[in-house]
């Protein structure tokens, strides 16, 4: 660490001043780093919060207000099913999603599934989680491209 001098006080007769060492810390690269890494967290965070790759498909609508973080269950391309990070069958979902919103069939549960699996398997894990008494169930969708978007009703979609 450099230290700058600094003069000791107004000039002596005998034509010789001391010199001191000032020491003062530089804050600027400290704060730098952090703003650094600030950013870093604030792009990485939300990369973490449900953590199975699924190819999701496309939709125009925006995103819904976040009143708590709501529960994901993914549906993978093989049918298999994830609550969260956790791998769990059709039957154990139900007691797994009970556990994990203490009950409250009032939380929100986000189904996210790849755009690769069926309609009925979607609408099977939907079934079972809307018997079960939980009535906030929503489904994620990419937001389309700029150059992906087209008019509603056009008749590419429907080959």
């Amino acid at each position: 660490m450099a230290a700058t001098p600094m003069s000791a006080g107004p000039k002596r007769r005998r034509g010789r001043h001391r010199l001191r060492p000032l020491s003062e810390i530089n804050v600027t690269p400290f704060v730098d780093v952090m703003l650094v890494l600030l950013v870093v967290f604030m792009v990485a965070a939300p990369l973490l919060t449900l953590g199975v790759p699924v190819d999701l498909p496309e939709s125009a609508a925006g995103p819904l207000p976040a009143e708590r973080e709501p529960i994901g269950v993914s549906v993978v391309p093989d049918g298999r099913l994830f609550v969260r990070d956790t791998e769990v069958s059709l039957y154990n979902l139900v007691p797994l999603l009970i556990a994990e919103t203490r009950g409250n069939a009032e939380a929100r549960i986000l189904v996210r599934g790849d755009r690769r699996i069926s309609y009925g398997r979607m609408m099977q894990v939907m079934g079972v989680i809307n018997a079960a008494g939980f009535r906030k169930i929503g489904l994620v969708a990419e937001a389309p491209t700029p150059r992906a978007r087209r008019p509603a009703g056009d008749d590419a979609d429907r080959r």
